[in-house]
């Protein structure tokens, strides 16, 4: 946190939630969304502000592919959580459509939408084409999509293709990275910012950096807005905690291997899954993932909150067990509030 900015507490900040719809092991995706509604309606209960799903593709772990239907679907089963992307993947999407299907959930749910936008494929390169049918979209043009994606929600001029609906309508627009790329973008064009430390956390601080020194005041910010996603894995106490946490290592070590799979039940050690080296490559990458009981969430909140110096924490938690899962949630919203 830079020298000017002013110390804040856990109390200060806003907390939401990022699902990225678990498959677990013995499960389905329609087990997944059951228990999606229930963690939104619990994170409502409990004070969250925003509740936002991710687009992945052929991943047999994660059910949010189709991500506007399922926000659809979480925003018809709550009340006032704001309810949006984290993200839509833009490269992956004519922007026209974008648009309009979250003009649709503007127009079904009205205040109550966000769209998150990566420009990430959320995916391997051969999904990526057959998503996209074009091997020379790799992102690069990710400014030019946005403009045109803003053109057709806020025309500046009379245009001949038009968002219906979607045309007009405030539909707040925030800008997803893993890297200074998106920052800087975000920065220069006034938007809000979301970075996903948790799952790259070296990158957090020099990212947030860029965004803030290339910050430019708009029609939609005075200043910056930096949302900083966290793994958190709570429990009563912290072995219980440690132990749920291997679900995520070995949905992370699977991943490295460029072996996904449905989300492992916790083991009681990962030495006998994981080799040194993919040891050390996993600690880096979920490094700053939030391990513990109540108190220790508490202050390991606080330590990265005043590392990053954020506006809001995204919480996620990839936990196999859906009961333990929300007593997390609740965990942290009992440390926050």
């Amino acid at each position: 946190m830079s020298l000017n900015q002013k110390a804040k507490t856990l109390k200060d900040i806003k907390f939401s939630v990022l699902d990225l719809a678990p498959v677990i092991v013995g499960g389905t995706p329609r087990d997944s969304f059951k228990n999606t509604v229930d963690l939104a309606q619990h994170a409502e209960k409990w004070g969250y502000e925003r509740y936002w799903l991710a687009e992945h593709h052929n991943m047999p772990g994660i059910a949010s592919s189709a991500t506007s239907v399922v926000i659809g679907h979480v925003a018809a089963h709550t009340n006032s959580i704001r309810v949006g992307s984290g993200g839509i993947m833009l490269p992956n999407h004519a922007p026209l459509v974008i648009a309009e299907q979250f003009g649709t959930l503007e127009s079904l749910f009205p205040g109550r939408i966000d769209l998150g936008l990566g420009r990430a494929p959320g995916t391997d390169q051969m999904t990526a084409y057959a998503l996209r049918r074009d091997r020379r979209s790799n992102g690069q043009d990710f400014p030019e999509q946005l403009a045109e994606l803003r053109e057709y929600l806020q025309p500046t001029e009379e245009l001949r293709v038009r968002a219906v609906p979607g045309e007009g309508l405030d539909i707040p627009i925030w800008l997803l990275g893993s890297s200074g790329f998106s920052a800087q973008l975000a920065g220069t064009l006034g938007l809000p910012f979301a970075f996903a430390s948790h799952f790259s956390p070296d990158n957090t601080l020099p990212a947030l950096k860029v965004y803030r020194d290339h910050f430019k005041p708009s029609k939609v910010l005075d200043e910056p807005y930096a949302m900083v996603g966290v793994n958190v894995i709570a429990a009563d106490t912290a072995d219980e905690a440690h132990r749920l946490s291997t679900s995520m290592q070995q949905q992370f070590l699977n991943l490295v291997r460029n072996q996904p799979t449905q989300l492992q039940p916790p083991v009681d050690s990962m030495d006998d899954l994981w080799t040194p080296f993919e040891k050390q490559t996993l600690n880096q990458q979920l490094g700053s993932s939030v391990i513990g009981d109540k108190q220790m969430v508490q202050e390991q909140l606080q330590a990265f909150l005043d590392e990053t110096g954020a506006d809001e924490m995204m919480v996620n938690a990839q936990i196999y067990d859906h009961k333990a899962r929300l007593r997390s949630f609740e965990i942290v919203s009992e440390v926050v509030r």
